[in-house]
Formats: structure tokens, sequence, C-alpha cells
């Protein structure tokens, strides 16, 4: 992802979900970056840019240990 993309993700997801919430570069990886809240990771948004049309698809994994807190 370029930098301006992970700019405009990073100012998205502060907007919707508060300013605990940062998004980095992903070492040696050009399609997907992390999502982070406080200094722990949350996610990984990646690019989907097929046919021109650009989109951003955020997954984030749920522990069942961590439904219990």
């Amino acid at each position: 992802m370029k930098p301006e993309e992970i700019k405009k993700l990073d100012a998205y997801f502060k907007r919707m979900f508060g300013p605990s919430f940062a998004v980095r570069a992903r070492p040696r990886k050009d399609d997907s970056c992390e999502v982070y809240r406080n200094d722990e990771f949350v996610g990984v948004v990646y690019l989907d840019d097929e046919d021109g049309d650009r989109s951003f698809n955020f997954s984030m994994a749920i522990l069942d240990v961590d439904l219990d807190a």
C-alpha cells in the first residue's frame, strides 16, 4: 500500500473508532497494513485492486478466550 493510502486509512479508523486506533505499514508487504488499538494488534486491512476498482477489506480474528473477558 502507498503511504498516502495508509495515512487515509489511519484517519478513517480514528474518525470511526476513536483516536486509540492506528494503521501501520506491514514489513515486506505492499498489499496490506496492520491495525492497532493502544499498541495492541487487532487486525489487517487488505487492498483489493481488481479491474481498477480499489477497495479495502478489514479482517479481525477474535479468539474464544477473549470473549470471556
